[in-house]
């Protein structure tokens, strides 16, 4: 294949139609543009789409610019929004886009890859900020459809949100961008920053748009707030039952976007099998995909309990911090909102619906505290996957 097919394989758009092959005929490395919005801390499979797509501009020997949108977090994207979300401290912003560039370079090259934060041409003075905001109209950022969704359903855009894409915009023009990639909910701002750098005289990029991958759920688009997502740091076993967890008609998608491959042949859950293999072994290496399938099957197909987990002594300082106490009972909810990380609603709610249990009987969801004796020497379940031995009280 030559490396316009590899390019443009996966891709949902790539425009203007015909530009990325003048591109590639002229011989010149080409500065690849994408730019992040550390909102959040973790890179999830979603993520790894065009990051994959990055990789692959890279091996033709082209430059990566990823653009840290640290000025940019302040304002926060509306794309595939509805309503406006909250805006975090520089510290926040700072901590996040750290673990994100940690994470990017599971899947990029380091060496290939520019990093620059946009609060370096962005937090600029007054008047060039007037002049940057001149460049366009309100009638030409109203075209963009979530806008023109909310406008219709009557619900407030903010200022902040409305300058949006011409701050993103503009970063293609620091930048000298000659292509620049995201999903297709993006497909509006990265045209967008086409006009912009028109206005600015400078070489207009050309865009190509990346197909969303839907979440584990197989039908909404991968998010951590929609707790659909896989993690690409999460631990193998998780990260194997999760993919596990995929329905079959959502298999296609995954095998191209992640594989850049058909689906095989065979019976469904084979394919999952492999799939889930291949994806583990990609970030954990591949005794760790091993080690997860072999914990797939312990559970699911043998129904067993692991024989290695992490424990709690019912008496420790720290299971007194999760509400739990030497003499006396242990709140159920904090208990499980703090030894596996969820919320005390959403902990809650699993006990409800019988999906914690206790050496594989499901609790009941009603006693929320329970003695520490009736809990010590057993193993706490919470979901499939996730387990807990409790030690130490006066039971043990």
């Amino acid at each position: 294949m030559t490396d316009l097919e590899i390019l443009l394989r996966g891709a949902d758009e790539a425009l203007p139609g015909g530009e990325l092959e003048k591109q590639l005929a002229k011989g010149d490395s080409l500065r690849v543009k994408l730019g992040i919005d550390p909102s959040t801390s973790d890179i999830h499979l979603g993520h790894v789409v065009v990051l994959t797509k990055l990789a692959q501009f890279q091996e033709a020997g082209h430059t990566v610019v990823l653009i840290v949108g640290d000025f940019t977090a302040r304002v926060g994207d509306p794309s595939g929004r509805d309503t406006t979300r909250p805006v975090l401290t520089p510290e926040e912003i700072e901590a996040n886009a750290q673990t994100y560039q940690d994470q990017a370079f599971k899947v990029l090259d380091r060496e290939r890859t520019e990093v620059r934060h946009n609060s370096e041409w962005l937090d600029m003075p007054a008047q060039e900020l007037f002049t940057l905001l001149g460049k366009t109209t309100v009638a030409r950022l109203l075209e963009r459809e979530d806008f023109t969704k909310r406008m219709k359903a009557d619900q407030p855009i903010s200022t902040l949100e409305l300058i949006y894409p011409v701050l993103q915009g503009y970063d293609s023009v620091a930048v000298r961008a000659d292509i620049e990639l995201g999903g297709t909910d993006q497909k509006f701002n990265l045209l967008f920053a086409r006009d912009i750098q028109r206005a600015y005289g400078v070489p207009e990029q050309s865009i190509m748009t990346l197909p969303i991958l839907p979440g584990t759920d197989g039908v909404q688009k991968m998010s951590k707030s929609l707790g659909n997502y896989i993690g690409v740091t999460e631990a193998p076993e998780e990260m194997y039952g999760k993919l596990m967890s995929v329905p079959d008609e959502a298999m296609g998608t995954y095998y191209e976007l992640l594989l850049g491959e058909e689906v095989p042949g065979g019976h469904p859950a084979e394919a999952k099998r492999a799939l889930a293999r291949r994806i583990v072994e990609r970030f954990h290496g591949s005794e760790a995909a091993e080690q997860a399938e072999t914990h797939f099957n312990l559970l699911h197909v043998e129904h067993g309990v692991p024989d290695e987990m992490p424990e709690l002594d019912l008496s420790s300082q720290e299971a007194g911090a999760m509400g739990s106490a030497t003499d006396g009972e242990v709140h159920l909810p904090q208990l499980i909102s703090s030894a596996f990380e969820i919320s005390t609603s959403e902990a809650r709610r699993l006990l409800s619906q019988g999906a914690v249990k206790l050496d594989g009987e499901a609790l009941d969801g009603e006693r929320l505290d329970l003695p520490a004796a009736e809990l010590s020497g057993k193993v706490l379940q919470v979901g499939k996957r996730r387990f807990l031995r409790l030690t130490g009280g006066a039971g043990s």
